[in-house]
This record gives structure tokens, sequence and C-alpha cells, in this order.
């Protein structure tokens, strides 16, 4: 035979480059990945193990299951909301609150099956605390007792992230036209019947998105700071 058409001698696997050892780190960089290429429903713990070439049971030694998994997704993209409006003393407290409120709301607003998934995930990452150590400061800055301030904090962002949720669920051609039939039905109410609703069709409609979120977190952090425990 030919040694140039003998078959190549099979190489021992120890030849083989040996494949980086798993971290969590590198398995939440991953699934970072994976969720930006492929959606947030395709990262489970199966999927993940085929792009890390390894079994889903080596994943379960670093997390427990693919909500904790999407836990440290959106605590990855929660060190990208900015808390800079935070240590600006030349607004007030009230004002620097909504500012981040309204940052966080738009890292979800940018990753809408994140924003959904945000509902039930349980950040406890450094960024989660950052974001709630910055809440609490403003809140302690503007006279808040801490147990309200505590309570207050959370009912914040459940707010936030409830309202990222809905925007992430209703988007498209579809929600449109569900939003021009819920505006003429205001616009087009009987006044004998609803008279307030006729009285006030054009405010309930009014004003932007934008507008009514900070709004929103004004009107909240005031209602923190007036009610009691």
């Amino acid at each position: 035979m030919d040694d140039r058409t003998a078959a190549p001698a099979p190489r021992s696997r120890r030849e083989r480059p040996a494949k980086p050892a798993l971290t969590q780190a590198g398995i939440v960089a991953a699934a970072v990945r994976l969720m930006e290429a492929e959606g947030l429903p395709r990262v489970t713990m199966r999927r993940l193990a085929q792009e890390l070439d390894t079994g889903p049971a080596s994943l379960y030694v670093y997390v427990a299951n693919t909500a904790e998994l999407h836990a440290a997704i959106l605590e990855h993209h929660l060190g990208t909301v900015d808390l800079t409006a935070a240590a600006d003393p030349g607004r007030d407290w009230r004002e620097r609150i909504a500012a981040v409120l309204e940052s966080y709301t738009a890292v979800l607003f940018e990753h809408p099956a994140l924003a959904h998934s945000a509902l039930l995930a349980r950040p406890a990452g450094p960024h989660y605390l950052a974001l709630v150590e910055a809440l609490l400061g403003l809140l302690d800055e503007g006279g808040v007792p801490a147990g309200q301030a505590a309570w207050g904090v959370d009912t914040l962002l459940q707010v936030a992230t409830a309202t990222a949720a809905e925007h992430s669920a209703r988007t498209g051609a579809e929600a449109e036209a569900e939003h021009g039939a819920m505006v003429r039905a205001l616009r087009e109410a009987d006044p004998a019947r609803y008279p307030k609703v006729a009285a006030t069709a054009g405010e309930l409609v009014s004003g932007r998105p934008a507008e009514r979120l900070a709004w929103t977190f004004r009107m909240l952090v005031n209602g923190v700071a007036a009610t009691a425990r």
C-alpha cells in the first residue's frame, strides 16, 4: 500500500486539547452570549451544556437550575444600570431615584424576554446589591425611615419590573391595534353613562410613555415617604 494513502494513526485522547475548566463566571458569560444569539427561552441547562461541550450535570455544580441561571443573566445586565444619577448633588433626591429606576427599566426594555423573566428571577449579586444600596441611600437622604425605605425599594423595583414586562409583551401591530381600540373606547364613551370617563378621556391617554413612567416613579416615591409602616 502506498504510504501516502495510509490512514492516519489514531490520536490518543490525552493528545487532544484540554477543554477550559468550568467556572461560574464562564458559565454566566456563555449564557449571556447564548441569550443574545438565540433568545432567553433557549437558555436552558441542556442547551448551555451543549454550548460548553459538557454534560448538564457538570453545570449543576455551579448553577442550581434554569431559574437561577436566568437570575445570573439578569444580574449581569444590572451592571449596566446607570447609578451615577444617585450621586448628583444638583438634583432633588426624588428626581435621582426616578432617574435610577428609569435606567433600570431601560435595561429591561432592551431585553424583552429578560424583562418578563425578571418578575420571577431573584438576583443576589453585587450589581443588584449596588442598585438597592443606591435607592436606600437616596431614600435615607430624603429622611424616609428605614422601615418604609426597605419596603419602598421592593415596591419601586416591582413596579419598574412589571412595567418593563408589560412593555415587552405588548409590541407590534397587534398591540398598536389594541391600544387604538382602547383610545377610541375612552374618547367615544357615552357622557350620560360614563360622565367622568368622557370628561377626562383626553387626559387618560395623554403624555408620552417616558413622561408617564417618570411621573409614576415620582408618585411612588412620594407615597413611600408619606406612608408610615
